[in-house]
């Protein structure tokens, strides 16, 4: 058995990627997850509601890129949610692809499931250093690269 990753497209313009968005986003969230077998669901939405999201959850009313929810139930790890608009803006920014930079954010949404976290530096660099494991197997750069030099 694998892992089961549901795909919502709550916000209609990440419908312009098509289906070769879920496929790689499901991609991911199975090589983040690695031998684990649970059900991950992914939330494509706006900003609007991950900043209602943020504001409800963590007491920060402004849009975030992405949110992590995790389950208590044995086979169903959790939820990652994505903003559409913070997330393109991120990745124009970076000059970098935004399908590239959403895969980044599957991958650190699902790795903040598995129990994951960046408040501590060494927590930080064990995170950072896995997803640029993980987005390298997918054929994407160090996202990390410019703040490590």
């Amino acid at each position: 058995m694998t892992a089961k990753i549901v795909i919502v497209v709550e916000d209609p313009q990440w419908k312009r990627f098509g289906g070769g968005l879920a496929r790689r986003l499901r991609k991911a969230a199975r090589l983040a997850l690695g031998d684990a077998e649970p059900t991950v669901t992914i939330l494509l939405a706006g900003d609007a509601a991950l900043r209602a999201l943020n504001a409800q959850f963590r007491g920060k009313d402004e849009a975030t890129n992405v949110l992590a929810f995790p389950a208590s139930e044995p086979d169903y790890l959790g939820d990652v949610a994505i903003a559409y608009g913070v997330a393109a803006r991120e990745a124009e920014a970076a000059k970098k692809p935004l399908i590239d930079h959403v895969t980044h954010l599957v991958v650190h949404g699902t790795l903040h499931l598995l129990g994951y976290d960046h408040v501590r530096a060494r927590e930080a660099k064990r995170m950072e250093s896995l997803e640029t494991k993980l987005l390298a197997t997918l054929g994407i750069a160090d996202p990390y690269a410019k703040a490590k030099r």
